[in-house]
């Protein structure tokens, strides 16, 4: 199985998600193909957390330059991939999906890659509307208020047809374990 996996400016759940998929990673070996997608955003944000390097030694590694370029839309709508994994997905990613604004890499690759018939899975770091902590690059926690607003776009996201929305970085593993079965 190959994977697109796009990253966000997110640091909420980055060092979380990176983690499960170098599990599977290492448990599935060549059977897991993951190529990494970083955002202009997420490049950033891996700098800060440490994790420039071990994102790279994934089976390859892409960093936006415009929302074409790499070619991810044309490559998920050819089937190169099995799926699209955005984790983790910013508030403005989300939105800008639910309002069809597709003018970054991730979010043209969402887009186009449901119009091509690809399933496409995303776990908003702004799930649910209340105050959520998370761990910045120091190891300190940070308390951080999600928005109502942000949080009904996640809902919206949910019924859009071809996307797949999740919460937990822990159910990437089911999301992997299901399409390695099928």
């Amino acid at each position: 199985m190959k994977i697109a996996w796009g990253l966000t400016g997110s640091g909420d759940k980055f060092r979380e998600v990176y983690e499960v998929l170098r599990r599977l990673k290492d448990e599935y070996g060549d059977s897991l193909i993951v190529h990494v997608y970083l955002s202009k955003a997420a490049e950033l944000v891996a700098k800060y957390y440490g994790l420039t390097e071990e994102l790279k030694r994934f089976d390859k590694h892409y960093v936006e330059q415009d929302a074409n370029t790499p070619f991810l839309s044309g490559m998920l709508q050819s089937k190169r991939y099995d799926f699209l994994l955005i984790a983790p997905a910013t508030s403005n990613t989300v939105a800008k999906i639910v309002v069809g604004i597709s003018d970054t890499l991730l979010t043209n690759a969402a887009v186009q890659g449901v119009k091509g018939f690809i399933d496409v899975y995303i776990m908003p770091v702004d799930f649910r509307e209340g105050i959520i902590s998370t761990i910045i690059p120091s190891g300190k926690e940070l308390k951080l208020r999600v928005r109502k607003e942000d949080a009904d776009n996640v809902r919206r996201l949910e019924k859009m047809d071809g996307f797949h929305v999740f919460e937990n970085p822990d159910e990437i593993v089911e999301i992997i374990r299901e399409k390695l079965e099928n």
